[in-house]
């Protein structure tokens, strides 16, 4: 009995030393290694990403909220223009600019009643178009968050599977059912499987919310957009009654 004990504690001994997470790792079949490999730089990647677009869309937003309080201040559209036409580093000043830009660039080669009757149409077509691309800027990389959250988990049953077929192999071949023949492959399979999981989870709450805050972020722009397009088409009629 003593015997059978000592046996009992010895092979419990080497197999939690064989699935310990580095152990698996190195004793680990190449397609698991590579598995394994891909999944972890994909969630590195994910994570690098994921705190870029944190600490951008913050900087947006809080530039945002203080370009907003200048521009409904009451100051001069001309100063504001003045102060950002060379440093607009967020979404709105550079959609302000843009359309500053084309209005004094139009107003100084058109004659009010040419101005009145095409500018309302150009200064859409320029909003629309400084919207679309600064939002896709803003996007760039969303769609390897996208790619990660999806395939991900698929990548980590890939190397479950494998897993799996190595710890049948390893039956056959040693003729022996015992946890200490069977433990190793299944751990790597597991290990696979909860390596997918953490590379896609976390991209996918990324990506939902990173596209939530790009839809609100437009939102906000399209508004802007409406009202500044205003605001000139009632200044130009205010000049061309003059």
């Amino acid at each position: 009995m003593e015997q059978q004990a000592v046996e009992a504690v010895s092979i419990a001994g080497s197999v939690s030393a064989d699935l310990s997470i580095w152990s698996l790792i190195y004793k680990a079949d190449f397609i698991v290694k590579l598995v394994l490999l891909i999944l972890v730089s994909a969630s590195i990647w994910s994570w690098a990403i994921i705190f870029d677009k944190v600490k951008k869309l913050r900087d947006i937003s809080q530039k945002t909220e203080e370009f907003e309080d200048k521009f409904w201040s009451g100051s001069s559209l001309e100063e504001l223009y003045d102060n950002l036409k060379s440093g607009a580093d967020h979404p709105m000043a550079l959609l302000f600019v843009s359309v500053m830009k084309e209005w004094k660039r139009t107003s100084k080669v058109s004659k009010l009643g040419q101005l009145n009757a095409s500018f309302k149409d150009r200064l859409s077509q320029i909003m629309r178009l400084t919207i679309s691309r600064e939002v896709e800027n803003l996007e760039k990389y969303l769609g390897f968050l996208a790619t990660v959250g999806s395939t991900a988990p698929f990548v980590g049953l890939f190397g479950t599977v494998w897993g799996i077929m190595n710890s049948f192999q390893s039956i056959a071949s040693s003729e022996n059912t015992s946890l200490v023949v069977v433990a190793p492959g299944i751990a790597e399979a597991l290990f696979a499987t909860a390596i997918g999981l953490v590379a896609a989870i976390p991209a996918v709450i990324a990506y939902n919310k990173f596209s939530n805050d790009l839809n609100r972020l437009a939102n906000r722009l399209d508004g802007f957009a409406a009202e500044f397009s205003s605001i000139l088409l009632r200044q130009l009629e205010e000049r061309s009654a003059k």
